[in-house]
């Protein structure tokens, strides 16, 4: 299998999508989408909304069936599972919106993420390294969920999926509605995970320069399709990803770029 930018990499990617397209009624979202998550690494996917990175997650994690290609995790076929079955294998999902469970208690919410496993003693020690990544959390561990700011929320999305011990964790848009702070906050985090649990990250962004920053590679999204791919050094260096995704060529990268106007090219060089 080919790799897109990196000659470093050996062996074979933890999680491959090969030709994937998948369908809402009649649009046709995802278009022959090929991407690798390598062990250990952390893979961002820009695009502008209706780019169809929300779609390749969901069927990545199951929440949508694929039309055809194939989704596979360790070399096994994951694609059209059930959510559950793929959660189960190692390929967990934090939705966009963070959909944490509004009348439970922070602690009850990151309990649900743990309600496949039976190792009492390593989901104890699993909910106690979340609470020293997350003090807030642990502040506030008896408060109900639907209480919690966005930040707090996002962190206990985070959380929960954490407690199923993923080998590959999906983050869609975790910066959504989150303050420039609080976003860099939350990235910190991603980067410590990554670092720390050498966790395999696969995160949908909008905030093109602080995903840039914090992730190994990239792919840039449009219409349904993979346009550009390589490492975020590479990615970085193109004009095209300067002038429509970090501000201009020669610009440093911006800490607002969620809020920026998102352009498309018909070409990428």
């Amino acid at each position: 299998m080919t790799t897109h930018g990196d000659p470093t990499h050996t062996g074979e990617p933890v999680l491959a999508v090969q030709n994937l397209e998948t369908w809402y009624g009649p649009v046709n979202a995802i278009k022959g989408v090929n991407l690798d998550v390598w062990p250990g690494r952390i893979v961002t996917v820009l695009g502008a909304n209706g780019a169809g990175k929300t779609t390749l997650l969901n069927t990545i994690a199951g929440v949508i069936d694929p039309f055809k290609g194939s989704v596979t995790f360790k070399g096994q076929a994951i694609h059209g599972r059930d959510p559950d079955h793929v959660a189960r294998a190692g390929v967990v999902l934090v939705p966009e919106g963070r959909q944490v469970f509004p009348f439970l208690s922070v602690a009850e919410n990151l309990m649900m993420g743990s309600f496949a496993r039976a190792d009492r003693s390593g989901i104890d020690e699993d909910l106690e390294r979340i609470y020293d990544w997350f003090p807030r959390l642990r502040e506030r561990q008896s408060q109900h969920g639907g209480l919690l700011s966005g930040g707090e929320q996002q962190m206990l999305a985070i959380g929960r999926a954490l407690m199923a011990r993923p080998a590959v964790l999906l983050l869609d848009e975790p910066s959504l509605g989150l303050s420039p702070l609080l976003t860099r906050e939350i990235f910190g985090i991603v980067k410590r995970i990554n670092a720390e649990l050498q966790t395999a990250i696969l995160v949908v962004e909008q905030n093109a320069s602080i995903a840039l920053a914090s992730a190994h590679d990239g792919y840039i999204m449009e219409l349904g399709r993979v346009v550009a791919a390589g490492t975020c050094a590479e990615l970085m260096a193109k004009d095209d990803v300067q002038e429509f995704y970090l501000g201009g060529a020669g610009h440093a990268p911006r800490e607002d770029g969620h809020k920026q106007r998102w352009k498309r090219r018909k070409t990428w060089r």
